[in-house]
């Protein structure tokens, strides 16, 4: 009798003490989608995005139809990417796309996305895959949109990309030709001799993504 009667003074306090803390999660309930918008926009101010990124969870969980969540996507993948989290921005600006594009933004936001994309290598990033796929997602844009105010800059960036690519490929073929991988090293020999960059003259050394970026 005296252990149970000890136990359920335990369990009482216990949860006593739960609904008396300031920070319990149950005081983030039901909450007005003004009173999140207002707490993401004060974590990115203190430059917190992780709990700018709960904040908008909560958002949109709790306001899915609320003209608040479409502003806040785009202040987040803003964010995001001032603070070089191109992943986090690229994750926010595919969530706008999905439930906001239209004919009068598609335009703006698939050329947003391929920024994106590009900015992720003036961090030298040596992603073979994720390179051809922005040069891919890139010249597509141009097909798509070839009267595009953002074409001037897409092409500066498919320069730097193809430069890039380049690059990486002759640092491959070198690499398969040292290990004796001579049909390998022919692959990508073949693809550095039809780069319509071929003759560009670059010093290689290691840096030189960060350089070409």
């Amino acid at each position: 009798m005296l252990k149970s009667f000890i136990f359920s003074i335990v369990v009482v306090s216990i949860f006593a003490g739960c609904s008396k803390n300031p920070m319990s999660t149950d005081a983030e309930f039901n909450k007005p989608a003004e009173y999140w918008y207002a707490k993401m926009i004060e974590q990115i101010k203190r430059d917190d995005l992780d709990k700018a990124d709960d904040a908008y969870t909560s958002l949109e969980s709790e306001h899915i139809g609320s003209p608040l969540v479409k502003e806040a996507l785009m202040i987040l993948q803003k964010a995001h990417r001032a603070d070089r989290e191109y992943v986090m921005s690229k994750f926010y600006i595919d969530r706008y796309t999905k439930r906001y594009a239209n004919a009068n933004n598609i335009e703006y936001l698939r050329f947003l996305r391929i920024k994106t994309n590009f900015l992720t290598f003036t961090r030298a990033n040596r992603d073979q895959k994720l390179l051809e796929d922005t040069i891919a997602d890139a010249e597509q844009y141009k097909k798509r949109f070839p009267k595009s105010q953002y074409n001037p800059y897409v092409d500066t960036m498919l320069t730097k990309l193809y430069l890039a690519e380049l690059m990486l490929n002759k640092e491959i073929a070198s690499l398969y030709r040292r290990t004796g991988k001579l049909k390998a090293a022919k692959i990508y020999e073949d693809k550095v001799n039809k780069s319509w960059l071929r003759n560009t003259k670059i010093k290689e050394d290691n840096s030189i993504l960060r350089k070409i970026f």
